[in-house]
């Protein structure tokens, strides 16, 4: 299609130049001047593709953003994801993520970006989500031509059309394969920091090769959606970094490289269609093709650094430091911790850390979070947040022994479902008082975040920070029992788009180590606005919640 007929099939609203105007001069070579210099920082999520730009004093400046099922209807999916009929099956068109940053790209020019200030890129994607390239992108990539737009030149290019993503589950067969070619699921966990899951990216390549042997004989390589992105920008195929490498079932995550036995369990031929993994965090690539040079006025000395997956650039935007937790309190509750001696369990996730390659992140997901808690706030306090705190405040800090575990939905960690009561001898009980339920609701979700944690290798210390984010983290009567909980400080600040913002300060960091070798995250990041604290642990906390969670330890 030309550039005339797409121009005249624009929708109303739709932000994207005409290819012709779009071909900046190509501009002389510069050095950047730090003062002067902007970080770029991408994120190609489930629902939209976004990004954000700081300066030398990481401020954001400019931002912008596509939303895939508003602003891409031909694609015709709901929440960025197309389903299958089997309802197992999750996908989402790779061409629909190009043509997407051909519209970020423009974006952000009208909203201001001056590109030619752009020192070094960088950015995340949804984690467990990969591209097949077909044989002959390669030379695509490396042939780009400025006066067409991106996702016209790529068309083509893929061997699967429909790329697979994490909210699939089709493949249990594969996940059982695997655990039991390597001698386990711990085994594999020891190896990869992860048992099998079906969304990880190895086991949705074995499915791939058994059901369509044509399609994978067909792929030259296989990316990541992270290191999907920075191959456009490098206009070449990039390595996966070694972070979102770790949650593919593949990668040795002490070894810093594929593991040969989980290769051959899922596919042959399979490490030449992955390249080798990034050798270091924060990786400098090289600089920005010459399409988006001439495109886009970059300068062609743009440093493109290694993308990771979202949820290690989400841990960079929130700037962990060894010791420290995070608390995402949304629809869903996440966990992350910053580790230097993980130890791999069968719940939750062990991956090398996106901001040094020596040191490890911990993530655990929890389906039952924000849901959980507004349902029994609706049941025990009238919907409302004020007189749920209220109870709450009612109830003494470890609940006299009260315990309870609710999982309204199939938890993740572990998995299970149904409501769990115990009084303070461990009998079942069939209900709770009001305020006693509410605050067994909370504690117990507490609880079990510090257990998952320390099963992981986190170790609370005098200096262990609770970084607390995500819609609950506004309610201190909550963060208080966290504080508590977890015998720490708890913290809040407000980050959008925290993948994003890692992202850009991974990019400052890859630009940092290029100039002058063995930087730390922790300098470049130091100009951050720093967390606020919310609150402190009260003196008797550790007492009173030891054997609580204990007990919660053994009912996981």
């Amino acid at each position: 299609m030309e550039g005339a007929e797409y121009a005249s099939d624009m929708r109303e609203g739709e932000v994207l130049s005409d290819p012709e105007s779009a071909v900046a001069d190509k501009p002389k070579p510069m050095a950047f001047e730090e003062k002067d210099a902007v970080y770029l920082g991408f994120d190609f999520s489930t629902q939209q593709v976004k990004a954000l730009a700081i300066d030398c004093n990481l401020k954001v400046i400019c931002e912008a953003s596509v939303l895939f099922d508003r602003e891409l209807p031909e694609f015709r999916t709901h929440g960025g994801v197309n389903h299958g009929a089997d309802s197992l099956t999750a996908t989402a068109p790779a061409i629909m993520w190009v043509k997407a940053l051909d519209m970020l790209m423009d974006k952000l020019r009208v909203n201001g970006l001056d590109f030619s200030r752009v020192a070094a890129l960088s950015g995340a994607g949804q984690q467990h989500g990969s591209v097949f390239w077909r044989t002959g992108a390669g030379a695509t990539l490396r042939a780009l031509q400025p006066d067409q737009f991106l996702h016209q030149q790529l068309e083509s290019a893929f061997s699967v059309r429909n790329s697979p993503v994490w909210m699939d589950s089709s493949t249990a067969e594969q996940c059982r394969r695997l655990e039991e070619y390597v001698g386990g699921p711990q085994k594999l966990a020891d190896i990869t920091g992860s048992r099998a899951y079906e969304r990880f990216t190895g086991n949705q390549i074995s499915k791939l090769h058994q059901v369509n042997p044509e399609a994978y004989k067909n792929t030259e390589r296989i990316s990541l959606v992270s290191s999907f992105g920075a191959s456009l920008f490098l206009c070449e195929y990039a390595g996966i970094d070694l972070s979102d490498g770790s949650g593919m079932n593949l990668l040795d995550i002490r070894k810093h490289d594929w593991d040969q036995h989980c290769l051959d369990a899922c596919a042959p031929g399979l490490r030449s269609r992955l390249g080798a993994p990034l050798a270091s965090a924060a990786r400098w690539l090289g600089a920005v093709g010459p399409f988006w040079v001439e495109r886009y006025g970059l300068e062609p000395e743009c440093g493109v650094v290694g993308f990771t997956g979202d949820n290690p650039a989400s841990l960079a935007g929130l700037r962990l430091r060894p010791g420290d937790l995070a608390l995402s309190l949304g629809t869903s509750d996440t966990v992350f911790a910053c580790l230097e001696r993980p130890q791999p369990a069968l719940q939750g996730h062990i991956f090398v850390s996106p901001a040094s390659a020596d040191r490890y992140m911990a993530l655990i997901c929890f389906k039952n979070g924000s849901l959980t808690r507004e349902k029994y706030r609706d049941l025990c306090a009238d919907g409302s947040w004020d007189t749920f705190n209220q109870l709450l405040a009612t109830a003494p800090s470890g609940n006299l022994g009260n315990l309870g575990i609710y999982w309204g939905e199939q938890e993740i960690s572990p998995r299970g479902v149904g409501t769990h009561r115990r009084d303070p001898e461990g009998r079942p009980v069939e209900a709770f008082d009001k305020h006693t339920e509410l605050r067994a609701v909370v504690e117990g979700q507490l609880l079990a975040k510090r257990a998952h944690a320390e099963r992981l290798g986190f170790e609370i210390g005098p200096e262990t920070r609770v970084l607390a984010t995500g819609g609950a983290s506004k309610n201190l009567a909550l963060l208080q029992i966290a504080a508590d909980v977890f015998n720490s400080s708890v913290y809040t600040h407000d980050v959008a788009n925290s993948a994003c913002l890692g992202a850009a300060y991974l990019a400052r960091l890859g630009r940092a180590r290029q100039a002058a070798g063995d930087t730390s995250f922790e300098a470049v990041t130091a100009a951050a606005e720093p967390f606020q604290l919310a609150c402190r642990p009260r003196p008797d906390a550790q007492q009173r919640y030891a054997a609580l969670e204990a007990e919660v330890a053994g009912a996981q």
